[in-house]
């Protein structure tokens, strides 16, 4: 089932800033109808009000659970049902595995993981009623290979592979697609500009540049499938290119 943005519902995590933040303005110029998650009340503001009247917001700690599920409720009962979901929040907080503990360990993990199980299998119903949906994990390099400094968020990236495949496999016969997505180039967001050297620095582009990917996973454009890792970087840089010539 192929659905145009502008007849959309759409629920993204992350979007007080960076990536989250900009899929979210593009998706609100395609006339998609937004509700909004982060934990950053400030940041979820400004988001909205570039975003305009079809968007919501919702302050949540999406490492709590109980929090996470009245987000939820409050997004259903905002939307009803759920087209697309981008689960696009994460923590990475770098420190040696020695000094990882229990409690910060587990708040990446549930920002990442438990999170993106609460919002998948809340969205699951309606998008099985409605005979098609897309849901979405913004994933990384930290999903494919590991790096020192990232035990939890690396286990979280990995784990979101993991479930992304299973719900393409499970969605297949209601129209679902299930797909995560690796930027693909290096983004210039308050994560990356805490954790990136000089020199990758000097690469980085506007997330707003990678957000035309989105929009063709959001509509199921070829050659989106399910089941895939998608390059944000990528996918982007061709439809753009067609776009604009």
């Amino acid at each position: 089932m192929t659905l145009s943005l502008k007849d959309q519902r759409v629920i993204i995590t992350g979007a007080a800033q960076g990536l989250g933040a900009a899929i979210a303005r593009r998706f609100a110029e395609q006339g998609a109808r937004l509700v909004l998650l982060d934990y950053n009340a400030e940041g979820l503001a400004e988001t909205v009000k570039t975003c305009g009247s079809g968007a919501t917001a919702l302050q949540v700690d999406l490492s709590d659970r109980a929090q996470t599920d009245g987000a939820i409720a409050k997004a259903l009962a905002e939307l009803g049902h759920v087209d697309t979901l981008v689960h696009n929040a994460a923590i990475l907080d770098r420190r040696l595995f020695a000094d990882e503990d229990f409690a910060s360990f587990f708040k990446t993990v549930n920002v990442g993981l438990q999170a993106g199980f609460q919002l998948s299998h809340a969205v699951w119903p309606g998008m099985v009623a409605a005979g098609g949906g897309a849901i979405i994990y913004v994933s990384s390099r930290s999903g494919i290979i590991g790096f020192e400094e990232e035990a939890a968020y690396c286990a979280s990236k990995h784990a979101l592979e993991g479930l992304a495949k299973s719900l393409a496999l499970e969605g297949a016969a209601h129209g679902i697609t299930a797909n995560t997505v690796t930027p693909g180039m290096y983004m210039r967001t308050p994560m990356s500009n805490r954790n990136y050297n000089d020199e990758l620095k000097a690469k980085w582009v506007d997330p707003i540049m990678l957000t035309s990917a989105f929009v063709a996973i959001a509509e199921k454009s070829p050659p989106v499938v399910s089941g895939d890792r998608i390059d944000a970087w990528a996918l982007s840089q061709p439809i753009d290119t067609a776009k604009n010539a």
